[in-house]
């Protein structure tokens, strides 16, 4: 299960932080992915910053990873994550503190 929050950055309400907790695995990928195009804007000329704070998070599958590397490529930031998911994504991200 993933639960997904929406809110805004701390003194800039313009950059979106989806606050992620549980698992990034299964049909929950592709409803991160729905949130996040939402929330960017794709397929349109304005692109929103977004920001993944991870600190609820301890797993991600395969397909997960592979979203992350995605969105790394659309200038997503992520944060927070444990050790474990840090690991898990150091290769197609950086994931800051």
């Amino acid at each position: 299960m993933l639960r997904i929050n929406v809110g805004t950055a701390a003194g800039d309400t313009a950059v979106a932080v989806l606050r992620l907790e549980g698992q990034v695995t299964g049909p929950w990928v592709n409803e991160l992915r729905r949130v996040c195009d939402e929330t960017i804007g794709n397929g349109s000329d304005e692109v929103h910053p977004l920001v993944l704070d991870l600190t609820d998070v301890f797993f991600i599958d395969a397909d997960g990873v592979a979203l992350f590397q995605e969105l790394a490529g659309r200038q997503v930031t992520v944060t927070n994550g444990s050790l474990f998911v840090t690991e898990q994504l150091k290769e197609v991200c950086d994931v800051s503190r």
